[in-house]
């Protein structure tokens, strides 16, 4: 396939955002029918995206779905090409990915922003940006990729609001207002003005199920030559306040008096298209075509179309006037950037390494001849049973069939074995949708999908050259939401449980976001997003991945967090078991904010330690000599808890540092409460009085007796426990609200902020809930307002919860209790002395 080249003629774009169904595959039709693909007349009714048969039944876009588009364009089309767009020849490719929009599956939506340079943003034109089009836009500008929006179902402005002109103008306005706000706040200066202008043509406006769209450049080209000025000028008359009164033919930045003087957009954009629709609509056909010839576009809609009336009438007439191909694909090649642009300032995003040595230089220039540089982002199921492809972008060299790769896992660290495999790409391929095309090698920019290497990659992996041994991996994706949802499974039939963890392992792989997990009980554990996201996992795990075996799910359990809410009372003393050695502990909360850094990845163990120390210093107020005292993060050494040094001059005290970082990773895993990992803890060493002889302070002594003392910590600080709270935005009419507010007063949940969206009836209601109140919220809310209000929720903090676990007959106690009930240990949890000695 010759069109594969690399540089100037190729954009990555990710269709993404949004609410649930803003219209993102119905969309891309258009843009797969122009590259003739699939026929025009079923663009927007196919979607040919969602390619599983739940994703067409439920109309949701449930995985990303990749498909790489080939358009040969005229000089004719190009010829208004800005000069800061380079090209070679007249061809571009397009690499697509169409992703989920409902807030459970955003996971979905990093993997695909790790491997594009562009986002075409969609937002429904009467429901305006949300909670869910905020996250997503946050993480595509912090991949730091570049927008242009799209404000889809125009449609609906005429069939459904009969808006007329001014308030359709208004809400246009607001709509793309409310997401330049959110683009300036997670501006990034590498990247520059992020902010879309419809004027400068970084806004369509569209109506995807119609298949029909247009920038203001459309329009441009029309009445430019009417006015007699150039395009440019003409676009900034189209939009903002620019009136003009056809009666004196001039043009006022002020609303005049006389009823002809009338704003730009609306008299020149949005009327002829009103009247064309109503024309359709009435079957008027004499002043219809009397119309499509003063617009010579007459001769391109076809005569059996001519004999259509009504709706059908309509698309064919709109598509034949404003395809939405045609101002999409402007859109994207104007003003989306070519790989050979993007990773220039995207490179420091992606690479772990340092930004000088040849790998970093060949992802910059994006050479083909470079080393290879690969990352997959997912893994996409293929058709026979329990294989994938490892779905992903060259960022510099290129793979070929047959070539033998290094691949680095998440878990990699240079000049180490752990997670590292050389093994064989056994055959390329392009995504087409629902289909793969075979190809021999794909050069840099480009996105791939390779067979033969499932077994080595779990979610993610960046690939290089077999040799390469002194190549950085490319760096981890950050998930916007954390799975804080569980449920157990187990099969129902015993001699199923092979197929059961066969399964697990598949499910793993399939989605980026999922974990699958075997407690020390023997219970296998699936944790995801949300209930919606739990049910998809669920329903694949049983159809998909264990040929229909039947497995039994409990009810939904909630990860809590353990934390401690004041400084130790005292300092606590515990003894090794032969006597000999005595550790001094205590436990103090973290600073405000300085929990959520961490998880951010703002200050965490692989850090510059004078970096480190200096945000901890000027941000959180540390003492300088403390802040560079810290032994290790946990859980996982990555956790939002810290093993502090405050002791002074100490003998022996470096031999036993290794022994007390293993014993606090196990109980910042497991705290005293009820098992659960603990978050926002700093546990400090105060002294420690060791004996001389090195055998009798070993490991067995330490480890334990140092686990020991961190419990007692944790138990005289107050101990208390923190759950995830999501944040749901509920939309619904006035008379839905009082439903609302009662079925949240019940859950524990409360209303932040409310606000009436101007000019329509609905109100869009902000609220904190508790992941445990959670399920079967949507049911009970749907009852209470008779199906008026749609929430979406997405997990936005750890809240402490006041109550004191350890304690009797509050709803803390109740919820530990639960749990250590689930997990098996003894009801009450074992009282300090257990923990702490006397000496």
């Amino acid at each position: 396939m010759p069109f594969l080249r690399t540089g100037q003629g190729r954009k990555g774009v990710c269709k993404c955002k949004s609410l649930v169904p803003a219209g993102k595959s119905t969309l891309t039709d258009s843009l797969v029918a122009a590259a003739g693909i699939i026929a025009m007349e079923n663009a927007g009714d196919q979607r040919l995206t969602d390619t599983r048969q739940d994703e067409q039944d439920r109309c949701i876009t449930i995985k990303s779905t990749g498909i790489s588009l080939y358009y040969q364009m005229t000089d004719q089309m190009l010829k208004d090409l800005p000069g800061s767009v380079e090209r070679d020849g007249n061809d571009f490719l397009v690499n697509l990915i169409d992703s989920p929009g409902h807030v459970d599956f955003s996971s979905e939506v990093t993997a695909a922003l790790r491997i594009t340079d562009g986002a075409l943003v969609v937002v429904d034109c009467v429901e305006g940006v949300c909670v869910q089009t905020e996250t997503v836009l946050r993480q595509a500008l912090g991949e730091r990729i570049r927008p242009v929006m799209t404000v889809n179902k125009l449609d609906r402005c005429f069939l459904e609001l009969m808006a007329d002109p001014e308030e359709a103008y208004g809400g246009f306005r607001r709509v793309i207002e409310s997401a330049n706000v959110i683009m300036a706040t997670y501006a990034d200066d590498l990247l520059g003005d992020t902010q879309v202008y419809p004027e400068k043509g970084t806004v369509s406006f569209s109506a995807g199920l119609h298949g029909w769209a247009f920038t203001l450049t459309s329009f441009a080209k029309i009445y430019a030559k009417k006015f007699g000025t150039d395009e440019v000028k003409m676009m900034e008359k189209l939009w903002g306040d620019n009136f003009f009164d056809a009666k004196t033919k001039k043009w006022t930045k002020k609303q005049t008096d006389s009823p002809s003087c009338k704003r730009g957009f609306c008299q020149f954009v949005y009327e002829p298209i009103k009247t064309i629709i109503e024309a359709c609509m009435a079957d008027d056909k004499k002043k219809l075509f009397t119309m499509l010839e003063k617009l010579n576009i007459a001769d391109k809609v076809r005569t059996e179309d001519k004999e259509k009336t009504g709706k059908p009438l309509m698309k064919a007439v709109m598509q034949a006037w404003l395809p939405a191909s045609e101002a999409l694909l402007e859109m994207m090649i104007w003003h989306l950037p070519s790989p050979d642009r993007a990773q220039k300032y995207r490179v420091e995003n992606l690479y772990e390494g340092p930004l000088d040595d040849k790998y970093a230089t060949a992802i910059r220039n994006c050479d083909p001849t470079g080393p290879l540089m690969l990352y997959v982002s997912k893994m996409i199921p293929a058709s026979d049973k329990g294989r994938f492809f490892a779905f992903g972008r060259v960022f510099a060299g290129k793979v070929a069939t047959g070539q033998k790769v290094r691949i680095l896992g998440p878990n990699y660290l240079p000049g180490s074995k752990k997670d590292l495999f050389i093994k064989t790409v056994q055959r390329t391929v392009l995504c087409m949708g629902r289909r793969q095309e075979a190809v021999e090698d794909v050069p840099c920019g480009n996105t791939v999908a390779m067979v033969g290497l499932d077994q080595f990659i779990t979610k993610n992996a960046t690939l290089t050259n077999e040799k390469a041994d002194d190549a950085f991996p490319i760096k981890a994706m950050k998930f916007s939401v954390s799975p804080v949802v569980r449920v157990a499974v187990e099969p129902k039939i015993a001699s199923d449980l092979p197929k059961l963890v066969e399964g697990l392992k598949r499910l793993a792989k399939s989605d980026p976001m999922v974990q699958c997990t075997i407690e020390e009980t023997g219970e296998h554990i699936i944790a995801g997003a949300g209930e919606l996201h739990l049910e998809i996992c669920l329903k694949d795990l049983q159809e998909d991945f264990m040929g229909g075996a039947e497995i039994r799910i409990s009810d939904p359990v909630v990860s809590f967090r353990e934390t401690v809410n004041q400084m130790s009372d005292h300092i606590v003393m515990s003894k090794s078991p032969n006597k000999h050695n005595r550790l001094y502990f205590q436990m103090r909360p973290m600073e405000e904010g300085l929990a959520e850094a961490i998880d951010d990845g703002k200050v965490g163990p692989r850090d510059e330690p004078k970096a480190r120390s200096k945000i901890l210093v000027d941000d959180f107020g540390w003492d300088k000599d403390l802040a560079k005292k810290i032994w290790c993060f946990g859980p996982d050494t990555t956790g939002p808890n810290m093993l502090t040094d405050v002791t002074k001059g100490v003998q022996y005290l470096n031999e036993i540092k290794d022994s007390c970082i293993a014993a606090f990773q196990w109980a910042a895993k497991e705290g005293v409460v009820c098992e659960e990992n603990m978050r926002a803890c700093v546990a400090e060493v105060c002294d420690v009085v060791l004996h001389t002889d090195a055998i009798h302070r070993g490991g067995g002594q330490i480890i334990p007796t140092c686990r020991r003392a961190i419990y007692a910590a944790q138990i005289t600080a107050l101990p208390r426990l923190c759950e995830p709270v999501y944040l749901v935005e509920i939309q619904a009419p006035e008379q839905a609200l009082g439903g609302i507010y009662s079925v949240l007063n019940q859950k524990r949940g409360h209303v932040f902020e409310e606000m009436q969206r101007p000019g329509t009836p609905i109100f869009n209601l902000k609220a904190y809930l508790p992941v445990i109140e959670s399920f079967g919220f949507t049911s009970t809310l749907r009852a209470a307002t008779s199906g008026q209000a749609f929430p979406q929720a997405v997990f936005d903090h750890w809240e402490v919860m006041t109550q004191d676990p350890l304690g009797d007959g509050n709803q803390a106690s109740v919820i530990a209790l639960d749990i250590r009930k689930r997990k098996g240990l003894k009801p009450n949890s074992s009282p300090l002395n257990e923990y702490e000695d006397k000496l």
